[in-house]
């Protein structure tokens, strides 16, 4: 009995995240961005990895981003479409791996939700373009905004103020 009823609720929480998963992709499908290119256009635009992580909401290895060092003053960019995403001033070391921000410039990127690991994470996308960047969080610096933009390295470029 115990066995049975540990599978249905295993059983029902597995199509419960299924379901929301195919509804967000839906509803962020249908939004219609400036920059819209098709699955082709972008695979030629984008390298391999940036491709995962814009389009697909692929996830970087913790630790591997140029971008996590960087501390001069500039901007950080969309990968795929050049749209200023994050100020260096705004930059904070979180300890995570991946580069982290208390804030975004604003207008700059979208907000949605995905139940890929099982739970409800809010996402951060390229207002512009649609392309995933990473997630938000309620960890970050308390004297500031309390969030943390935890950021894909690969979906971002950097522009130093001095160019």
């Amino acid at each position: 009995m115990k066995k049975i009823l540990i599978f249905s609720l295993l059983a029902s929480f597995l199509i419960s995240c299924n379901g929301n998963a195919q509804k967000n992709s839906d509803e962020k499908s249908s939004k219609k961005y400036e920059i819209s290119k098709s699955e082709a256009e972008w695979k030629k635009e984008l390298t391999q990895q940036e491709f995962a992580v814009l389009r697909n909401a692929a996830t970087e290895r913790a630790f591997t981003s140029d971008l996590l060092d960087i501390e001069e003053p500039g901007t950080f960019v969309c990968a795929a479409c050049g749209n200023e995403l994050y100020k260096t001033k705004h930059k904070f070391e979180s300890g995570t791996g991946w580069p982290s921000f208390d804030r975004a410039i604003d207008g700059a990127v979208g907000y949605g939700s995905d139940t890929k690991l099982g739970y409800q994470r809010d996402e951060v996308h390229c207002a512009r373009c649609g392309g995933h960047l990473g997630h938000v969080f309620n960890d970050g610096p308390r004297e500031t905004t309390g969030k943390r933009h935890c950021i894909n390295g690969v979906a971002m470029d950097f522009k130093p103020d001095s160019e």
